[in-house]
């Protein structure tokens, strides 16, 4: 797998490699506690702190077991949310889509669908993943549905998986597509993309 900075474009969205020039249109629409109650995070409440998410992802980008990308509105060019590939595990051939998240004005649209679609397609017939995992708080059933109308399988529930910045003990729903499932998922996907 040749993980790089890839943009990824569909007829909604844009997916391109995140950077600090993103921070001011991600503070107009990413400051609202809805989205980052569930989040590993913790709160997001200011530009700086933003600043701060940011920096972390790309920092972690270096490392190599992440790739983020922001989430761009075609219609008005401007950033309304991120998203990455996580986990990466060349030799496994497998990694994970997380860390979305989308202004509010833009969740239940097709935004999230196009950019999992792009995501999902890129790792699959681009990288070659054999399997892309999802990851969700137990709690959010807003996502755990959403992963679920991607054609995710339910796979179980990590226990006890991570403690959130405020001390909640999280138990996380784990989802998989597999690229013998992937066929099937794209059609579905392409069908409601129409």
């Amino acid at each position: 797998m040749n993980i790089r900075p890839v943009t990824l474009t569909g007829r909604w969205v844009r997916l391109e490699p995140l950077s600090k020039m993103h921070v001011p249109d991600l503070a107009v629409v990413g400051l609202e506690e809805e989205i980052w109650r569930y989040m590993r995070y913790g709160e997001v409440k200011t530009e700086d702190d933003l600043r701060a998410w940011v920096l972390e992802l790309l920092r972690l980008e270096q490392l190599g077991g992440d790739l983020p990308f922001a989430v761009i509105f075609v219609e008005g060019g401007k950033a309304i949310g991120c998203t990455r590939y996580l986990n990466i595990h060349h030799t496994d051939r497998n990694l994970e889509i997380g860390g979305t998240w989308y202004g509010l004005k833009y969740q239940r649209t097709a935004i999230n669908t196009e950019s999992k679609y792009l995501l999902l397609r890129h790792a699959f017939e681009t990288l070659g993943c054999i399997r892309v995992n999802f990851k969700a708080d137990a709690r959010n059933e807003r996502s755990l549905r959403a992963i679920e109308r991607l054609g995710a399988v339910k796979e179980g529930v990590l226990r006890k998986h991570m403690i959130l910045q405020d001390g909640y003990v999280r138990d996380s729903v784990v989802y998989s597509i597999i690229d013998d499932e992937w066929p099937a998922v794209k059609r579905r996907l392409e069908e409601k993309l129409k």
